[in-house]
């Protein structure tokens, strides 16, 4: 770990009961005024402020991002896939799959499969081209599965 790393991941220990709050707001509404958040959390607006661009700078808040309805969005098919990969090869597939449309999501796992990845598309046609015309045609991707979502629901953490 460099550094800076060590340093972020140090100061990121170190988040109070306050600090908590903010991220719980904030996930729940990202556009939440700076003055809504203060109040909420009983603190004045600057030290509100400091605190949210202490957590941005420091990484912990890697952005802020809307929570889309995919289906009204035109993306009424949504699966996560499974992909078994050939040893070693972890960066350059990711690397393809983020060149992929209708890609949220690649995390590197351990256990039966390599990569899990969640994908939204506009419909079953789409999927079934992104898969077998995109994603089984990377050299390095061995095996897939197609996991079919049927309903979605978010978990927002409560205040």
């Amino acid at each position: 770990m460099s550094a800076e790393q060590m340093s972020r991941s140090e100061r990121a220990d170190r988040l109070d009961r306050v600090d908590r709050a903010i991220l719980r707001l904030l996930q729940q509404d990202g556009r939440a005024s700076i003055r809504s958040v203060a109040e909420r959390v009983h603190v004045s607006r600057a030290n509100a402020y400091a605190r949210i661009s202490r957590m941005v700078e420091d990484g912990v808040i890697r952005g802020f991002t809307a929570r889309v309805d995919h289906e009204r969005a035109g993306q009424g098919a949504t699966a996560y896939i499974t992909l078994k990969i050939v040893q070693n090869s972890w960066r350059t597939v990711r690397e393809q799959l983020l060149g992929l449309p209708g890609v949220a999501h690649i995390a590197l796992v351990g256990g039966e499969f390599d990569v899990l990845l969640l994908v939204h598309t506009a419909d079953n046609h789409a999927l079934r081209e992104l898969v077998l015309g995109r994603i089984q045609s990377f050299p390095d991707v061995l095996a897939t599965q197609t996991l079919l979502v049927f309903e979605e629901t978010d978990q927002v953490p409560p205040v």
